[in-house]
Order: structure tokens, then sequence, then C-alpha cells
């Protein structure tokens, strides 16, 4: 016997010893794979479950996406047949009515502007 066999005998019999393990009957082996299935049962439920959750999302989300594309779609096509002067007065048409919405605006684009500017540059 090698001494790398010698020593995994000594170290599971230690380990028999502190864990006080004892050999498991064919009974016993057979009772603990049922309730191993069981529980493996109720993990593939759940995760079935999950999976189908999650592709329900994952659909909703797909058609929120193409909804929106869409949507952008048709605006860009209509902001692409006005000429760029009849676009520059509805946005001052826009700034006159919400003042505000357009201050808050400006502010999110320039701040992005700014942040690719600046992260352009390192």
């Amino acid at each position: 016997m090698s001494e790398f066999e010698s020593e995994v005998k000594k170290a599971e019999g230690e380990l028999a010893r502190e864990q006080s393990l004892v050999p498991v009957s064919p009974q016993e082996e057979e009772f603990n794979r049922s309730l191993d299935d069981e529980y493996l049962g109720d993990w593939k439920m759940q995760a079935q479950e999950y999976q189908q959750k999650f592709q329900e999302a994952a659909t909703k989300a797909r058609d929120f996406a193409n909804e929106k594309f869409a949507q952008a779609s048709d605006k860009f096509k209509e902001l692409s047949n006005k000429d760029p002067k009849e676009l520059v007065e509805d946005a001052k048409e826009y700034a006159r009515r919400k003042p505000g919405q357009t201050i808050l605006i400006s502010a999110a684009v320039g701040l992005i502007l700014g942040l690719l500017i600046k992260g352009g540059r390192k």
C-alpha cells in the first residue's frame, strides 16, 4: 500500500469516528433515493413554473419593444417628411406651451452630450 492510500484510509477512519458514520443498508439507500426523487420532483416543478413565467415575461417584453419600435418608426417617418423650418417652428411652439418640460429636456440632452464628449476624450 502506497503512502497516499494509507493516508486516505487514515483520513476515512478519522472522519468515521468524528461523524459516527455507519454503513447504510440497501433499504435505507432505497428510502433515501425515493426522498431525493420526491425533492427533485418538487424542484423540477418549480423550475418549470419559473421557466413558464420567464417565457411569458420575455414575450410581453418583446411585444412591448415591437410596439415602441413601430411607434418610433412612425414618428421618424413623420419627422423625415417635414421641412426643417417646420420642425423649428414646432419646437418653438412646444417650448411656449410647456417651458418647464423644455428646460428639463434641454438639461438632460446637455448632460448626455457632455458625458459622451467627456467620455470620448479619455
